[in-house]
């Protein structure tokens, strides 16, 4: 488990700011029995905790001495420089199952990508699960050689969870698949189509250069009207 260290915090609202240029994240800790506290952690050792722990993986904060087990429930960054400014700490009972969203890990290679050319098509990036805090899962695997013929797919019932881990959702949901790959012809009519009303199985890169090359015919029409 992740430790990290913290202390009370007595610098609230925009007196944060000398938290943070003395090298210290404002944050608050607070949970099921726990009353809501202010604190600060050294902003460097909370990155790498985050890093490594994200929002699903309990973590041991020790504040002033007193131990809380916590997931780090939500982070506050600057919308323009990124700089994170503030943490929240949500304490847990470690005997008592919760609900988190558990990023997928996709592993492995497709075979219909490699051997027949298919487009592989993300349809999640992550899964509502339930379980004890103790249990919760880092990330949850999907493994991509299920995916041997163009046109497969892989469910939710496929995702292989740890013991005490359950996946919320129909076991029917598509996690991932592999589509035919796209003639010229159909790239085409997807260029031409407004980007809200792009395929939602287009591939990212299929999204962006449609967007992209929208966008260029759009201010080439406006400088022809000029």
């Amino acid at each position: 488990m992740q430790e990290l260290r913290a202390e009370s915090r007595t610098q609230l609202g925009r007196q944060a700011k000398m938290s943070r240029a003395a090298g210290f994240l404002p944050a608050v800790v607070y949970g099921e029995g726990v009353r809501s506290q202010a604190i600060a952690v050294p902003q460097k050792e909370f990155e790498k905790v985050y890093h490594a722990a994200g929002e699903s993986t309990l973590v041991m904060l020790d504040v002033a001495g007193t131990l809380y087990n916590v997931l780090i429930h939500d982070t506050a960054r600057d919308p323009i420089t990124g700089y994170l400014l503030h943490a929240d700490f949500y304490a847990v009972r470690m005997d008592k199952a919760l609900r988190a969203r558990i990023l997928l890990e996709f592993v492995g290679e497709a075979p219909a990508v490699k051997n027949e050319g298919g487009i592989l098509v993300k349809v999640a990036h992550e899964l509502e699960v339930e379980a004890l805090p103790a249990d919760l899962p880092h990330g949850l695997p999907v493994n991509l050689a299920l995916l041997e013929t163009l046109g497969a797919r892989i469910f939710l019932k496929d995702i292989i969870v740890p013991a005490g881990v359950k996946i919320l959702g129909p076991d029917d949901e598509v996690i991932a698949l592999v589509e035919a790959p796209r003639s010229d012809e159909e790239l085409a009519e997807l260029k031409e189509k407004p980007v809200g009303e792009v395929a939602t199985v287009a591939t990212e890169q299929e999204v962006k250069k449609a967007a992209a090359e929208a966008k260029t015919k759009e201010t080439d029409e406006e400088k022809d009207k000029k």
